[in-house]
C-alpha cells in the first residue's frame, strides 16, 4: 500500500483537543476522509474515521443515539438496556475505516503527522489556502467511465447527462392535450 496523496484542513479555532481533519488517497484509487488529528499527551494522533452509534425506538422505529432519553421522532420516552450499562462506560462510536494491523496504522500515523507538520509551516505563508475540500478528481473519472470515447464505441450515455437541447426534443408537446398541461 502507497499514500499518493494527504490533504489537510486546519481547525485554528478548536476549543478542544482537534488540531485538524485529513483525507488520505491510497495508491492514487481510493480516498478516505474525515481522519482527525488529535493533540494526544504524547503529540498529536490520528483517529480513524467514525460515527455515532444508534439504537431504534421501541415505539416508531426511528434510529435514535445510544444515550438518547427520547426519540428524535416521536418523543416517546427510550428503553435502555439496564439502566447499570450506563455507569460504566460504553462504545458510543465505531470506526468506518480502519487499518487491520499496527504496521499499517504506523505507516499512515507517520505520513499524516508529516504532512500536518508541513500544512502548519505553509499556513504561514501570504496566500494560504486549504486543498482539502478541493476535489479528487472526481469530475474527470465520471468523464471518462460515463462518456465512452469514440473508437471505443460501447454504451449509450445515460439520459441524464445528455445536454439540454436534446432533452428538449423528447419532452411531450406544449399543446393543450399533452398530460400535465395546465398544471403551472
Amino acid at each position: 500500500m502507497e499514500i499518493t496523496e494527504i490533504r489537510i484542513k486546519l481547525m485554528e479555532d478548536s476549543e478542544d483537543r482537534l488540531r485538524a481533519f485529513c483525507s488520505i488517497t491510497i495508491d492514487d484509487c481510493f480516498v478516505v476522509r474525515d481522519l482527525k488529528i488529535i493533540d494526544g499527551a504524547s503529540g498529536p494522533f490520528v483517529a480513524m474515521p467514525s460515527r455515532k452509534l444508534t439504537g431504534h425506538c421501541h415505539r416508531c422505529n426511528h434510529k435514535n443515539h445510544l444515550r438518547a432519553n427520547y426519540c428524535n421522532n416521536c418523543g416517546a420516552k427510550l428503553q435502555h438496556d439496564g439502566d447499570a450499562g450506563y455507569d460504566s462506560p460504553q462504545k458510543l462510536y465505531a470506526d468506518v475505516a480502519h487499518p487491520i494491523n499496527s504496521e499499517c496504522r504506523e505507516q499512515i500515523q507517520q505520513a499524516v503527522i508529516q504532512e500536518f507538520e508541513a500544512e502548519l509551516a505553509r499556513c504561514q505563508q501570504p496566500g494560504y489556502r486549504s486543498r482539502y475540500d478541493d476535489d479528487f478528481g472526481y469530475e474527470e473519472a465520471e468523464a471518462e467511465v460515463l462518456t465512452p470515447k469514440k473508437s471505443e464505441g460501447g454504451p449509450p450515455r445515460p439520459h441524464f447527462l445528455d445536454s439540454p437541447d436534446k432533452k428538449k426534443e423528447s419532452t411531450a408537446s406544449d399543446d393543450e392535450d399533452s398530460f400535465g398541461a395546465g398544471i403551472f
